[in-house]
């Protein structure tokens, strides 16, 4: 097993408990924060990232916790030898983070009658269902996170830029500055982990009204990010950051 599995692991529970979180606290009724709104949930979602990633490059990680970020990196370095390990602890530790906001907010399900927005607290939905359209949508996300955190770590930027450290603060704002920007077509999944393993666990944990867990629209959350962050992963090889 490759260094690194463990924070993949654990960077990514964390983010997807924190990430999903805010979604729930925002949607669930009788939650302190329900109607709270967008800004909320992209910052929410922000904050998440920026806690994963220190969790995990502080278990021993890079702080992928994405399967398009670690293609990406793969594709960029020519070292395809985690891409398989990583992918798998992003994967459990998104389900896991996934059951632990159903615990997290146990009364609340039951007192929430509508399916779609229980499920929205696990994984994503389009707000206007167009598979190209939506695909697209992803696509263009992903790459954006993708280029732009591979400007961040680039060996010109860390000549000149940001103290050491502050590289999650960056990831955090980047994700924050997509969510408020492109995030309302999707809800910007940007992860297959993201959206498959919360979803997954949607359709496996005893959620009380619960309905389909949408499995028509889930390859577009993991076929765009992966579409995505591989063609990010080219343009940065290309132009050598």
């Amino acid at each position: 097993m490759p260094n690194g599995v463990f924070g993949e692991f654990m960077g990514t529970m964390v983010l997807i408990l924190l990430g999903n979180g805010v979604v729930a606290n925002v949607l669930l009724k009788r939650s302190k924060a329900e109607g709270a709104g967008w800004m909320v949930i992209a910052t929410g979602w922000a904050l998440g990232v920026m806690a994963g990633v220190f969790t995990a490059i502080a278990c021993g990680s890079e702080g992928h916790l994405n399967p398009a970020v670690t293609l990406g990196a793969a594709i960029r370095s020519g070292d395809f030898s985690k891409v398989g390990w990583y992918i798998g602890a992003q994967m459990v530790g998104a389900m896991v983070g996934a059951c632990l906001v159903w615990l997290h907010f146990l009364p609340h399900w039951k007192v929430t009658p509508e399916a779609d927005l229980k499920r929205a607290c696990f994984c994503t939905a389009p707000a206007i269902w167009s598979p190209m359209a939506n695909l697209l949508s992803e696509i263009i996300g992903t790459f954006v996170l993708v280029l732009v955190a591979g400007a961040i770590f680039s060996k010109a930027v860390a000549a000149t830029g940001p103290a050491a450290g502050l590289g999650p603060y960056l990831v955090g704002s980047l994700v924050w500055g997509i969510g408020l920007s492109l995030g309302g077509t999707t809800g910007y999944a940007i992860n297959p982990a993201r959206d498959l393993g919360p979803r997954i666990a949607h359709a496996i944990l005893p959620i009380p009204g619960k309905e389909g867990s949408d499995w028509g629209y889930a390859a577009i959350p993991i076929v765009g990010p992966l579409v995505g962050g591989g063609l990010a992963g080219l343009l940065v090889r290309a132009i050598h950051f």
